[in-house]
């Protein structure tokens, strides 16, 4: 009877270990510069689809707040996508942090700073702010946000 209860340990302990070490895989980056990556995100929403005289924006730290709701993030690189038409509520931010440690502090704070009404006269009910290795990715898009996000999910490694 004791070896059973030694052998199930060992079982229950095992799983336990291969649970907790499959968790922990470390995510790579994604690499490549922040303009293709845009597009990459655009992939399954078809052009004719997407707003009106859309731009990428690059941020830095003096309009960050605009894009991100707070200058407080120590970013290496950050690209914005948007209309130029006002009344569009439509944001898509790629910021590459410095490192993968700041990234859930970052997200964090965007979550709770960004103004999904930042158009005034339209907002978003749906913000969305995920990560990828050192990439996060910032959506203020109620028609197709989820469609950026799965096309960001699915980006290659390389």
């Amino acid at each position: 009877m004791k070896l059973y209860a030694k052998i199930m340990a060992l079982l229950i302990l095992s799983i336990v270990f291969l649970g907790i070490s499959g968790c922990s895989k470390k995510e790579e980056n994604i690499s490549g510069n922040l303009e293709d990556i845009m597009t990459q995100v655009y992939a399954s929403v078809p052009e004719e689809e997407r707003p009106m005289y859309l731009e990428n924006i690059t941020v830095t730290k003096e309009n960050a707040e605009g894009f991100l709701g707070t200058n407080d993030i120590d970013f290496k690189e950050a690209l914005a996508s948007e209309s130029m038409v006002t009344s569009i509520a439509h944001s898509v931010v790629l910021v590459r942090m410095k490192d993968t440690k700041s990234v859930e502090e970052a997200k964090t704070k965007i979550k709770e700073n960004i103004d999904p009404r930042k158009w005034i006269c339209v907002g978003v009910e749906n913000v969305i702010v995920e990560s990828r290795g050192d990439l996060i990715i910032v959506i203020l898009n109620d028609e197709y946000g989820n469609k950026i996000l799965n096309d960001f999910k699915n980006l290659k490694t390389k």
